[in-house]
């Protein structure tokens, strides 16, 4: 079948070109913009779609997307490639952690967003409406965020349909990060892609506000592998077996303060074992940080800096 021109708003890429464009946008009186890339393949396939920077400083997926838009060939391409490296220029532009200025809200949980809503509310509906509901597949790069250490895992959701969890784990096996961890986040991308019919997976690589050369190539081999899983580009299919997280246990700050673990990323940890503390901002200890199961410290917060309600850690077993 000949494929047909990949058409974005004003943006045509007829088969075999890339187009881009710096898109701007405008959501609650704010102004914002969004590098997108439309890669239509010369030959036709299914549509991938891939995602970064949903997080402003999480680099290593940003890095990645990059390389990937700008580097496969359309002539070799099998399919549609439609790439977004920057999702959240605000928070990019501000080197923000968790949120989506001006608004204080967290963009991976305002989705599938609403239309009429806040500023991160009305860029979640955006990016839902316009680029992860035009996918077959998608791709979603994540990466501790400025004060997060990580290992690296992937994350897909569970629905009702039985047939796109499949694809989203055999897509999440393919892209080749060994653990995966099962897990509803509410307003995530990926449980709204997936709960919308679209197989999903969320691939974290890197942290604490820096990327090396071999992160971002370990993230653009998986996008790589991903795209020859899809049969759109005619490369080797290396699929990792999965080891599968099927809980994901999160511990949260219930004060201001200072935080001090005694654990760090990828030890193995008992159930109620002691993996550190809050204290207040006199110094005096108000919370202990206990694994709420066995498990292994899949992300940490690095800094010391801690305010009430956000995340410590998060346990996967």
């Amino acid at each position: 079948m000949t494929p047909s021109t990949l058409v974005f708003g004003n943006l045509r890429a007829e088969p075999g070109t890339r187009v881009a464009e710096l898109l701007p946008l405008r959501f609650a009186d704010t102004d914002t913009r969004l590098p997108l890339f439309l890669i239509n393949g010369a030959h036709d396939g299914p549509t991938l779609v891939v995602t970064a920077g949903i997080h402003g400083s999480e680099y290593v997926g940003i890095e990645a997307a990059y390389r990937l838009a700008l580097g496969v060939d359309p002539a070799q391409l099998r399919g549609r490639l439609i790439v977004a490296p920057i999702c959240s220029m605000t928070a990019y532009a501000k080197r923000a952690t968790y949120i989506a200025p001006p608004d204080t809200k967290n963009l991976n949980r305002c989705f599938p967003g609403d239309a009429s809503g806040s500023f991160a509310e009305q860029l979640a509906a955006w990016i839902f409406e316009n680029l992860i509901r035009r996918g077959d597949a998608y791709l979603d790069l994540h990466g501790g965020d400025l004060n997060e250490a990580l290992v690296p895992f992937s994350i897909i959701k569970r629905t009702t349909d039985a047939a796109v969890d499949a694809r989203s784990l055999a897509l999440a096996e393919a892209f080749g990060i060994a653990e995966v961890v099962v897990s509803e986040v509410k307003g995530s991308t990926v449980s709204a892609a997936s709960d919308s019919g679209v197989p999903a997976v969320l691939a974290e690589i890197g942290g604490q506000g820096v990327w090396s050369e071999a992160e971002a190539q370990r993230m653009h081999d998986g996008l790589l592998r991903s795209l020859a899983h899809l049969g759109m580009l005619g490369m080797p299919k290396v699929a990792a077996p999965a080891r599968i997280f099927e809980q994901f246990g999160w511990l949260r700050s219930e004060h201001d303060g200072l935080f001090h673990p005694s654990c760090k990323v990828g030890d193995f940890v008992r159930s109620g074992q002691n993996l550190g503390h809050v204290a207040d901002l006199l110094g005096r200890p108000v919370q202990q940080a206990v694994a709420p199961h066995d498990g292994i410290i899949m992300f940490l917060v690095t800094t010391l800096a801690m305010n009430a309600g956000d995340p410590l850690l998060a346990v996967g077993a």
